[in-house]
């Protein structure tokens, strides 16, 4: 199984998801970091991703190989985390045969109706486990 785990600015939300994906799944799975820059990649690569890439490119390419995709919600918004997720990320997450999973959490302009306002921890958990599930 090969997991893409995307995030930008710190790569704190890519990090935590690793972590869990780690702690829950052991090393029998693959987790590729896929940061939007250099900082947020090296932080997920530290918590245990087997490989990682930054860039639009290294994103675009790699979303169609996936067989997960988990974020934040901005991975599917064009020019958001302060216009580093450029249009043609978002397209690749959004197009990709990947099953995803998109943590609520967003600096955007964007609510979502109907979603509870839970921790990061605890939406990390049910990601984690709907992976898991599978």
């Amino acid at each position: 199984m090969k997991i893409v785990v995307i995030d930008g600015q710190g790569g704190g939300i890519g990090a935590t998801v690793i972590k869990a994906i780690r702690e829950r799944l052991g090393h029998g799975v693959e987790v590729l970091a896929l940061g939007t820059n250099s900082i947020a990649t090296s932080r997920m690569m530290k918590a245990g991703a087997n490989r990682g890439a930054t860039g639009e490119n290294a994103i675009v390419q790699t979303c169609p190989k996936a067989d997960w995709i988990v974020g934040p919600l901005a991975i599917v918004l064009a020019n958001s985390m302060m216009g580093e997720l450029t249009a043609a990320m978002a397209a690749a997450v959004s197009s990709s045969p990947a099953k995803k999973i998109l943590i609520p959490l967003t600096q955007e302009e964007v609510t979502i109706v109907g979603i509870s306002g839970e921790p990061l921890p605890h939406l990390v958990e049910k990601a984690v486990e709907i992976i898991r599930e599978t």
